[in-house]
């Protein structure tokens, strides 16, 4: 199976900064491309704000002015679902709400062709749980870009247990033909990067919690000693602490529900005080702080070699109660 012919157009449904980076992604690679959004005026804007990014690229010598005016004119806006039905492959972008996205695509299916690729582009939901709301859940796939799109390599090629292989397949090649590095995984809670990155930032958060360092110096250990190039509370910043939020208490409740991927703030919004990185609307809130661990017991005497060991100086570990399932 094939990627998808660049004549073929592609449709994003939700225009938020994921919409119009993966939008920009399908243009640029060649492809006609749709915009929808329930929000009247919204895809229009957002075609407005690609067309700006395609100006910016001209200017920096990465696309030229004749690339850049033939991308504008595959770009059209749509004003209802029906303006999709000629559609071979619609990528979704809208609201991580399970019932959200399984309505879209019920009225979607009842729209395009049935060669048409359906995927969606969910961090964390469940892509079966998705699809279980079509009549042909084969077709359905998940196709997890990462912020920002058009410059993180990344794709995340997710199989729900229905999902056909030629339509994981062909959505795989597709990715590979836009210059993208995608990467074929199975439907588990949080794929791949979302469910390693739940320590990263927890951990994070647990030292700040735990009064070892303050954010920024913990930001600069990642940054400088770790090689990454944002620290956990920079980049949680930057994703946005209500996007991580719901990340983690999607893979929080759809997973075992271990310590490794337990939210640090179950009820109420996560926020950052990471300094001028940190967002307007989380400015004002804290991370609710847990009590220093207590030094434990003085250690039994050292038992001589070679002598058994005894109840005393065996050591036992048990989880501390906040671990609990």
């Amino acid at each position: 199976m094939t990627a998808l012919d660049l004549s073929s157009p592609v449709a994003v449904v939700g225009t938020g900064t994921m919409g119009q980076g993966i939008a920009q992604v399908a243009l640029v690679a060649g492809h006609p491309v749709r915009l929808y959004d329930t929000a009247p005026g919204r895809a229009q804007a957002a075609a407005d704000a690609i067309g700006a990014r395609l100006d910016r690229l001209v200017e920096k010598d990465r696309l030229t002015g004749a690339d850049r005016d033939a991308a504008r004119a595959r770009l059209l806006p749509a004003e209802s679902l029906t303006d999709l039905a000629d559609c071979t492959l619609v990528i979704e972008a809208v609201l991580e709400r399970l019932d959200v996205k399984q309505e879209l695509f019920r009225q979607l299916e009842g729209v395009v062709g049935e060669d048409c690729l359906l995927a969606t582009n969910t961090s964390s939901l469940s892509v079966t749980a998705i699809g279980g709301a079509l009549d042909n859940p084969g077709r359905f796939v998940g196709l997890h870009f990462f912020n920002p799109a058009p410059l993180l390599p990344l794709v995340e090629v997710v199989s729900g247990f229905a999902t056909d292989v030629t339509s994981a397949t062909r959505a795989y090649e597709t990715a590979r033909a836009w210059g993208k590095t995608p990467v074929a995984c199975a439907d588990t809670p949080g794929f791949i990067v979302n469910r390693i990155a739940r320590p990263f930032y927890a951990e994070a958060f647990a030292v700040y919690e735990a009064q070892g360092a303050d954010p920024a110096t913990i930001d600069a250990v990642l940054r400088e000693c770790g090689g990454f190039r944002m620290g956990a509370f920079e980049l949680t910043d930057l994703i946005g602490q209500d996007v991580n939020e719901s990340v983690t208490h999607s893979v929080w409740q759809s997973s075992s529900r271990t310590c490794a991927s337990r939210p640090r703030s179950p009820s109420g919004a996560w926020s950052s005080p990471a300094g001028s990185a940190a967002r307007a609307d989380t400015a004002g809130t804290t991370i609710p702080t847990r009590p220093r661990l207590q030094r434990p017991p003085s250690r039994t005497p050292r038992r001589r070699r070679g002598s058994p060991p005894t109840s005393s100086s065996r050591v036992t570990w048990a989880p501390p109660p906040s671990c609990s399932r």
